[in-house]
């Protein structure tokens, strides 16, 4: 009886949650934050702390959504209550294909990096075009968070995606089968190839098997990876 909220990344959750609660919302959360350490969060932005947007699945706004809404901006989050929530976390989906970049090669800022989450990103936006599911474009993500949701940084803190924060906590899982994951099984169902994101995911669940630090691969061995038609 009771709503659910489902806040991680990817847009699996919704489906999953539906099947035992009648009142299920999706959560879009554009929040920079880092957890290293136990009991310790740092988030850096102001003057909101973090962009959450919020919608009942499937159907739209109601009143329940408003109220988390109201809860939320009290709690200095930008807290926009959306008719498409789904839109905007397959939005959120496409820019976290850098990612796994990240986490697996340490940076995705280098040329090397940012080809690869270049090609993964072209991947999925052919993938959910195939599929017929709209998405919210970068521009819009920027545009929602932009004065309103601003890094202050900290000094001697750097910030990093959730994927490259798991391999750094050395959590035993990570996040990739259900981002770049999410496309490749759209991909196989639509007939559209994504053996970037196959490669990316491959290379994500070996990080995690064999205990490895971010950056333990390179992006020009990921790369040759998908030439060699290495996906698992």
């Amino acid at each position: 009886r009771l709503p659910l909220v489902c806040a991680q990344n990817g847009v699996e959750n919704e489906r999953l949650a539906l099947r035992r609660f009648r009142e299920v919302y999706g959560m879009c959360v554009v929040l920079p934050c880092s957890h290293l350490n136990p009991g310790e969060v740092v988030a850096p932005c102001g003057p909101n702390t973090g962009a959450l947007v919020i919608g009942r699945y499937g159907t739209g706004p109601d009143d329940t959504a408003r109220r988390i809404a109201d809860d939320l901006e009290k709690a200095r989050f930008l807290a926009p209550v959306a008719a498409d929530v789904m839109r905007w976390k397959y939005g959120k989906l496409l820019g976290n294909h850098a990612n796994v970049v990240e986490a697996v090669c340490g940076s995705a800022s280098d040329g090397a990096a940012r080809d690869l989450v270049a090609r993964a990103q072209a991947e999925g936006a052919a993938t959910l075009d195939a599929a017929g599911i709209a998405y919210a474009s970068g521009p819009e993500i920027t545009e929602l968070r932009g004065g309103t949701v601003d890094p202050q940084p900290i000094p001697g803190q750097r910030a990093r995606s959730s994927s490259w924060q798991s391999l750094a906590r050395g959590a035993g899982s990570i996040e990739t089968d259900y981002l770049n994951g999410e496309i490749v099984l759209l991909g196989r169902q639509h007939g559209v190839p994504t053996p970037v994101n196959a490669a990316l995911q491959h290379a994500a669940r070996e990080s995690v098997r064999q205990s490895r630090e971010p950056g333990g691969l390179t992006a020009e061995e990921l790369s040759r990876r998908i030439t060699a038609g290495v996906t698992g």
